[in-house]
């Protein structure tokens, strides 16, 4: 399949399908940070990577960042935020749930449109905010 192809396709998926993808991407952003950046062991990465990953800061991160964003990311943002989901983690409201599935909607749409430059400008973005919030 062709670059351009696969980017279209990629454009045609389902909200979740991109937040689906952007939760694993922002998940191993955020393990390799910790692993380079400090000297925990594992159980403690582990920890430490949650404060980053869990719901209420994936939606804290995103109204920090949405000023920086384009309107087309404002509009992946909010798709992500306004699609049903059936699902709703016990550690989560719904307020915040739907601001995380949009956060990670974005990265996952921006990994798989192949926009990896701006797909690394935001997630700077996202350590700086989460060392702030």
């Amino acid at each position: 399949m062709e670059k351009d192809e696969e980017i279209e396709k990629a454009k045609l998926l389902s909200p979740l399908t991109w937040a689906y993808v952007g939760d694993a991407v922002y998940e191993q952003y955020i393990r390799h940070h910790l692993v380079k950046h400090t000297n925990l062991k594992p159980h403690k990465l582990h920890i430490e990577s949650i404060k980053y990953v869990k719901a209420s800061q994936q939606a804290k991160i995103l109204n920090k960042i949405e000023k920086f964003l384009t309107e087309e990311e404002k509009e992946i943002v909010r798709r992500g935020r306004n699609t049903k989901n059936h699902h709703l983690p016990k550690n989560a409201n719904v307020a915040d749930y739907s601001h995380s599935t949009a956060f990670e909607a974005l990265i996952g749409y921006l990994y798989l449109t192949k926009q990896e430059k701006r797909m690394n400008e935001i997630l700077k973005k996202c350590i700086e905010g989460s060392k702030e919030a």
